[in-house]
């Protein structure tokens, strides 16, 4: 059975993408930690981020990479944290977050977002692009 993520890229749910190309998606958390709080993924199943290939690992990191530069220019933080967890969805997946401290990476902290806030998040990450 195909994951969330995969029903994602397939187009079966929507989601507020910030980049994609044929390898990798990067879309908006819709239980945020931060605003600006983005899900970056292989287009290919693998659940344990661990267990991808060297290639497709290298790959995310670097798609990542941009991402979170479109996010730090958009989202007034100190930085873009990075966090992999790969527990709640059975497909590698970085999160980006906007933080002003380690103490923003806490998970507990994270609110359902509007379909509205996350259009609106979205809309400045993509102009931010380079």
């Amino acid at each position: 059975m195909a994951t969330l993520f995969t029903r994602i890229i397939k187009g079966e749910i929507p989601a507020h993408k910030i980049l994609e190309n044929d390898r990798y998606l990067a879309f908006l958390d819709i239980r945020p930690v931060n605003p600006g709080h983005t899900l970056v993924i292989p287009k290919q199943e693998v659940d344990y981020i661990f267990d991808a290939e060297d290639e497709l690992l290298k790959g995310l990191v670097v798609f990542a990479k941009k991402v979170a530069k479109a996010i730090k220019k958009t989202v007034p933080c100190q930085k873009v944290g990075i966090m992999v967890a790969g527990i709640e969805v059975p497909h590698a997946h970085i999160h980006l977050i906007p933080i002003n401290s380690v103490g923003d990476l806490n998970f507990a902290r994270a609110k359902t977002a509007t379909q509205e806030e996350l259009a609106q998040v979205a809309q400045k990450i993509r102009k931010n692009l380079d």
